[in-house]
């Protein structure tokens, strides 16, 4: 019995990332660069923690960009942080006014306290690594019209346009960083990146708890709202484009429909996702160097 449903959800696993990377235009030769190594570091078999130190400040960028928007109009360096270093230097390409008009008042400080915790880690990270990247571009508008054709959740999407859209917005990245933190553990070599790096991890894991709590509690509300149904399909995106393993889950348990706070495997573990992957993710495609979120690509050895 087991058995049968697992081929089952499998095969529907497959259909859902077929339809997914379709939607995004993807076909056969898309799936065939799900193991090319777009990583320079990682083909010569020489990376070394600050460029995986640096993998992390890109995302640390985005998501840090995301959230002081939302929450005050305004990006990195209205806050004092500078987006120099090495590799190219990117602007942020977002709506105007991007600043969410929150109606609930609690939701509004848990994204204040999210965004000045990204604020912070992007601080860290610049300061520890010799040699930081730079901000690459950054696009926080284009990127999430073209999730929202791929998921088929509509024509576009607006995370800024209210705190439920704040939220779907935010879940999208939460998940990813907790998984690439972690995928990232055995290739760091000091103790103590090492540590800087498991608070990091921590740090996202609590973020992305708060988010999913906040969205199924929202769910469980008014599920006339679909929100559910809506992170249901974020997730199924995220899968499709990591590739065949199933290392994403929603809010609700699928074949129950019960709560799913903490998306962790058979052993109770948080999953973990290499960098090829996370790139798979954050640019959109399997096998891209650049798009989506990075349209011209990451800076550093690692992209």
């Amino acid at each position: 019995m087991i058995d049968h449903l697992e081929k089952q959800l499998n095969t529907r696993a497959g259909s859902t990332r077929r339809q997914v990377l379709k939607r995004l235009g993807i076909g056969a030769a898309g799936l065939a660069g799900l193991n090319l190594l777009t990583t320079r570091a990682g083909a010569q078999g020489t990376v070394q923690d600050g460029d995986i130190g640096n993998f992390a400040l890109n995302l640390e960028y985005l998501e840090a960009q995301y959230y002081l928007y939302a929450t005050t109009g305004q990006g990195l360096p209205a806050s004092g942080v500078g987006i120099d270093g090495t590799g190219p230097q990117g602007f942020v390409t977002i709506k105007d006014n991007p600043k969410v008009p929150f109606a609930t008042p609690l939701i509004r400080e848990y994204a204040r306290e999210i965004a000045s915790d990204e604020r912070k880690h992007v601080i860290l990270l610049r300061t520890a690594i010799e040699g930081h990247v730079a901000q690459p571009k950054i696009d926080l508008l284009n990127s999430f019209n073209t999730l929202a054709q791929a998921a088929g959740i509509g024509p576009s999407f607006d995370p800024f346009a209210n705190e439920i859209n704040f939220l779907l917005g935010a879940f999208i990245f939460e998940d990813v960083g907790v998984t690439a933190y972690k995928g990232a553990a055995p290739l760091i070599s000091n103790p103590a990146n090492l540590e800087a790096a498991a608070g990091l991890l921590a740090a996202e894991a609590y973020h992305a708890s708060e988010i999913r709590t906040v969205l199924l509690s929202l769910d469980a509300r008014d599920p006339s709202l679909g929100i559910a149904d809506t992170v249901r399909k974020i997730s199924d995106l995220r899968d499709a484009l990591d590739g065949p393993t199933d290392l994403d889950q929603s809010i609700k348990v699928r074949t129950t429909g019960k709560a799913n706070i903490s998306p962790l495997d058979k052993n109770g573990l948080a999953f973990s996702r290499s960098a090829r992957q996370v790139l798979d993710i954050v640019y959109g495609a399997p096998g891209a160097s650049q798009g989506l979120f990075f349209p011209d690509g990451m800076n550093g050895e690692i992209k």
